[in-house]
């Protein structure tokens, strides 16, 4: 938590929402936890967003206090209701607002500003609460037979619209029973459990292995995201996502190893060996279909020893972005193995990062200034290793040589427990600045390391048309090829319509630029209409195919996911 405040502090929100209230849906994480800036953040905060203390003495808009109250009455048929109760009980199939409003929106900023302007655009009619694998099989075979729109909510970490309910029907609730391990296989070193296990709910699981399973040591899924905490198995998957230690552990399709969905046309499992040569892989075809295909109830993941006694961390600067990614780049290529986490991050970014892990705070700022490490130029660094000693140990060794030979000024561990310690809590701070009109959010791609420069250059030029703005990049899952570019913007808004705005302008420069339009966020149905343009209109067919054969009747997260069911007219091709 921040030092108390020598001058003027905003009243911060720190207190819990009420449990009935808009603001328990909307804002992040633990209703108990809250984050806050630090008196010297907020200072330089006004300074960027040419604001005064005054700004800062009441809040902007609704904050969500009071009980969500909806005058938006359900439309499934009573019948309906019945028949999904039989399925999986009485007290497990709600459609009251509280439970429909909980699961209608993701964590984009889009989807929170509408909510703080009491704007519904999308409810299911009814959230169901799965328990079983057959339950669900159950629930979708009634659903395709009565043409129900389906849904699934996991962790509701989306910041694609990849849950929001558009075409009503229901949502299918995971949260609540559907996380439960089905087997733990120590001599495979694999873990099977349902889908809408969390992400603490898994690593505590595989740390205690050992009184848990009978098992010889401790493990870990290596798959830690920043939603880590509030995010779903099932959700990584069906996205494709990433873990900030991916560049060792890899992300989620190296680590499934088998997955279980339950389609309209049966269940479908797939092969659950390390590798094979037979035919496309079903695994890759499923992941990434976000639910489009049908739900997925259970995953076979990969698990790895956990030995964090071994792991070594480090910090360095460099003089400017271009000699820092000419060092990674080696630190990539050089094959002497990978950094578990490998973080580099722009001059913006960098000059934000010292404050906000309170690097300004030491001696090391008098120390930059004597050896030229300067203020908008310099290139923060950070990471650890992982694995057994002596490879952790000599990974370590590796990346401080190159470091080195590219100017690099070590930082020692400083830096990376500081961010290590925050790298889960800074989502709070999201919410406690929007209350006062700032609004943050992120887009990704991915790059090679031969149009980094220029893809760099393109996107952020665009994120700084928007006057007055804080555009942050850093690339966070790397390899010899390329690695992610990961923007992060914080700016003076609080309409949902601007910011969907500016959003498709930052993603139309993304398409231009020729990088991926995503790394690791997946698509859902804000960034559905590019997919198609991405690909290619012949490539894209394939796709079609697929949802063709698994859902004829498009009732499977239907309203524009990956872009299956958008007209012409929604769809954006950069090219044409």
């Amino acid at each position: 938590m921040s030092k108390p405040y020598k001058g003027f502090e905003p009243k911060w929100v720190k207190e819990a929402a009420p449990k009935d209230s808009y603001r328990s849906i909307f804002r992040w994480g633990d209703p108990e936890y809250v984050r806050y800036p630090k008196e010297s953040l907020y200072k330089m905060m006004k300074g960027i967003f040419k604001m005064t203390d005054d700004d800062f003495k009441q809040y902007d808009g609704d904050i969500g206090w009071d009980k969500v109250e909806l005058d938006i009455p359900s439309k499934m048929e009573q019948k309906h209701i019945e028949a999904f109760k039989k399925i999986v009980g009485d007290d497990f199939v709600s459609a009251d607002d509280y439970a429909r409003l909980a699961v209608a929106y993701g964590s984009t900023a889009y989807d929170l500003l509408r909510i703080r302007q009491r704007r519904f655009d999308s409810l299911p009619d009814a959230v169901v609460y799965p328990d079983t694998t057959e339950q669900v099989e159950q629930l979708v075979a009634y659903c395709t037979e009565n043409n129900i729109p389906l849904y699934v909510y996991g962790g509701g970490s989306s910041v694609t619209r990849g849950v929001e309910p558009v075409k009503g029907g229901v949502s299918l609730d995971m949260r609540l029973r559907f996380n439960k391990v089905i087997a733990f296989n120590e001599i495979d070193q694999t873990i099977t459990v349902q889908a809408g296990m969390s992400g603490p709910k898994l690593e505590e699981t595989l740390q205690n292995a050992p009184k848990l399973f009978g098992a010889k040591r401790a493990y870990t899924c290596g798959h830690f995201p920043q939603s880590f905490e509030y995010s779903s198995v099932g959700g990584w998957v069906v996205t494709r996502g990433a873990g900030q230690n991916s560049t060792y552990y890899g992300t989620i399709a190296d680590i499934v190893l088998s997955q279980k969905y339950a389609t309209p046309v049966g269940r479908i499992t797939t092969p659950h060996y390390p590798r094979e040569a037979t035919g496309p892989d079903l695994n890759q075809i499923m992941m990434g279909s976000e639910g489009t295909f049908g739900v997925l109830t259970e995953v076979t993941l990969k698990v790895f020893r956990w030995m964090p006694e071994n792991r070594k961390r480090f910090s360095f600067i460099f003089k400017n972005w271009e000699i820092a990614q000419e060092a990674a780049r080696e630190m990539m290529q050089c094959e002497a193995g990978y950094a578990s986490v490998f973080r580099l991050s722009d001059p913006e970014e960098t000059s934000l990062m010292l404050h906000l892990y309170n690097v300004d705070e030491t001696p090391l700022e008098k120390v930059f200034k004597i050896r030229g490490f300067k203020d908008m130029e310099r290139c923060l660094f950070l990471g650890f290793t992982d694995g057994e000693k002596g490879f952790s140990k000599n990974v370590a060794k590796n990346i401080k040589k190159i470091a080195r030979k590219f100017g690099g000024m070590s930082l020692t561990s400083y830096v990376t427990k500081s961010w290590e310690h925050g790298r889960f809590t800074d989502p709070y701070l999201r919410d406690t600045l929007m209350d006062f009109g700032i609004t943050t959010d992120t887009l990704e791609c991915s790059v090679n390391w031969s149009n980094m420069a220029q893809v760099h250059r393109d996107v952020r030029e665009v994120c700084h048309r928007l006057p007055n703005t804080v555009v942050t990049t850093h690339m966070s899952h790397c390899y010899p090829q390329g690695a992610n570019l990961y923007f992060i913007f914080i700016t003076r808004m609080n309409d949902s319509e601007a910011f969907k705005e500016y959003h498709t302008s930052i993603l139309d420069a993304i398409q231009k630029s020729g990088a991926a339009i995503s790394h690791h966020h997946g698509i859902g149905k804000m960034f559905a209409p590019w997919l198609e343009g991405y690909h290619g209109e012949t490539e894209y067919g394939v796709f079609k195919a697929l949802k063709n054969y698994f859902d004829p009747g498009y009732n499977m997260n239907p309203g524009g996911t990956i872009g299956l069911d958008l007209s012409e007219s929604e769809k954006r091709f950069m090219n044409r």
